[in-house]
């Protein structure tokens, strides 16, 4: 708080008299204003539409009439007051539009460059100035705590919890309560606090169970919903059959990512392959396996009919990612969002300009995980070496992970692997994806309830044999994806 009652009284300084200040956590906000006038000896008043306009017992002079509820009154109270006081109104901005005379002494207020002239501050979560006025204004921001104030109102909140317990302890792990830490950037002390509380309130623990549940309550508090989408069960990654190599890149790359510091932070993969091969998996995945929230990017939800509000929507999107940082940030099917077209105003060019520009500049730690079915359509801009860290190939599985792919979906499913000859099953399913042999084993599991009897290899054999994988249907096509990806990708498998 000392250096936001510093950076504060640096805008005072420059004789700005008209402060806007966007934040859900007013009580921080006036705990700070009250630092600052205590600091520099000023009065400081405040102003809501059900208490009117008060002030506290404190420095500066008091005013000869009486508070008032009423916004216009106020203001006028405010411009005849002829001492430097602090003035702060909360949710002012319902009362702007279609209110000249307040937008109009809202501008003499801030035109006023008067030593002694008081100082007018504007606290609301969100607050668009009218035209007239913004070019008067000066915007302030309180800085979000650091992870070592995170580390100490998670402590307290145990210790807190601990007491109401008969001092029991609460029990956790230092890397989980590190991962709880870093979750919790981009929160202010309120929200932090009270998602710490809420982590640790329902059973005394700060497991690794906890933290889906917290980035989901922390993604609701950011309001991400729309473009953004929040994906809560992601996979483990001894749930992907298969993808080696692309394991074992992660794998290096975890440690770093995760440390969130230097300049060579990874950065992204782009995964293309054939559908239903494993790289939207592989994306939840990720994200599993480093214990981050996953957030998938709808292209659908980004294009929008008006001018120019697509870009916006992706630069929300990508400035709300940021503050769900650490986090990863899916985009299925890109080549969907972002090929080029003759039809459409030239806006997927400008869509492109926008994900590139922020590829190239975001400091966040933000992995990218984007999956491309049709490469062909991508812009040439995307996939050149240096936007994603590696380009990784995701062919159809091989026997053995065929094999792995049966395992688990017949464990999901409570049917045990062991029963089954999944060697003979692998070798049945050749050119099968891992879509394909779910789906085999979900049609086997339909024919034995109609025929009440239980699923065996016959089932799955006959379930094998009625299906055309997409590797038959659409031959051609993958044969042509396979010699693209030839020397310009890396082997996933």
């Amino acid at each position: 708080m000392k250096n936001d009652i510093h950076d504060l009284g640096l805008v005072l300084d420059s004789k700005v008299k008209l402060i806007l200040i966007e934040s859900w956590d007013e009580p921080r906000v006036l705990e700070t204003l009250t630092g600052l006038a205590v600091k520099r000896g000023l009065g400081l008043h405040t102003w809501s539409v059900t208490e009117g306009l008060q002030r506290l017992g404190f420095g500066g002079e008091s005013l000869e009439s009486g508070a008032s509820q009423e916004p216009e009154a106020a203001l006028r109270l405010i411009k005849a007051d002829p001492q430097p006081n602090l003035y702060v109104l909360c949710d002012l901005h319902p009362f702007l539009d279609e209110a000249p005379k307040l937008v109009r002494l809202l501008k003499e207020i801030a035109m006023r460059d008067a030593t002694h002239a008081p100082t007018l501050v504007l606290v609301s979560h969100a607050c668009k100035l009218p035209a007239e006025v913004q070019r008067f204004a000066a915007r302030f921001s309180l800085a979000l705590p650091s992870e070592d104030e995170l580390l100490a109102i998670v402590r307290e909140e145990a210790s807190r919890w601990s007491e109401r317990n008969r001092n029991t302890r609460v029990r956790t792990d230092n890397r989980t309560l590190q991962q709880v830490v870093k979750n919790l950037r981009g929160m202010s002390h309120a929200e932090a606090r009270a998602l710490a509380r809420n982590v640790i309130c329902d059973d005394g623990a700060i497991t690794q169970e906890d933290l889906p549940e917290l980035n989901k309550t922390k993604f609701q508090l950011l309001d991400l919903e729309g473009v953004l989408s929040f994906e809560y069960d992601t996979a483990r990654f001894a749930e992907v059959g298969g993808l080696s190599n692309l394991k074992r890149w992660l794998a290096e790359r975890q440690g770093i990512f995760l440390d969130g510091k230097g300049v060579d932070l990874p950065k992204g993969v782009l995964l293309v392959g054939v559908q239903g091969g494993g790289k939207s998996l592989a994306a939840k995945a990720v994200a599993g396996l480093w214990g981050l929230p996953l957030l998938r990017l709808d292209f659908a939800c980004l294009y929008n009919k008006f001018f120019g509000e697509t870009e916006r929507n992706l630069r929300e999107a990508l400035r709300l990612a940021e503050q769900m940082a650490p986090c990863v940030l899916w985009m299925d099917e890109i080549e969907k969002g972002l090929a080029s077209g003759d039809h459409d105003g030239g806006v997927s060019q400008r869509v492109l300009g926008t994900l590139l520009t922020w590829m190239a500049e975001r400091k966040a730690p933000v992995f990218m995980v984007a999956t491309a079915n049709a490469i062909e359509r991508l812009p040439p801009e995307l996939v050149r070496k240096g936007r994603f860290d590696e380009l990784f190939f995701v062919d159809l599985p091989d026997q053995p992970v065929r094999a792995e792919i049966f395992r688990i979906h017949l464990g999901r499913r409570e049917l045990e692997p062991s029963g089954f000859d999944l060697n003979l099953l692998a070798a049945a399913s050749s050119g099968f994806s891992g879509a394909e042999i779910e789906q085999v084993v979900v049609s086997a599991l339909y024919a034995a309830q109609a025929q009440q009897r239980s699923v065996d290899q016959a089932l799955l054999l006959h379930s094998i044999q009625s299906t055309a994988p997409l590797s038959v249907v659409m031959a051609e096509d993958l044969d042509a994806l396979r010699t693209w990806a030839a020397g310009r990708t890396v082997s996933a498998n």
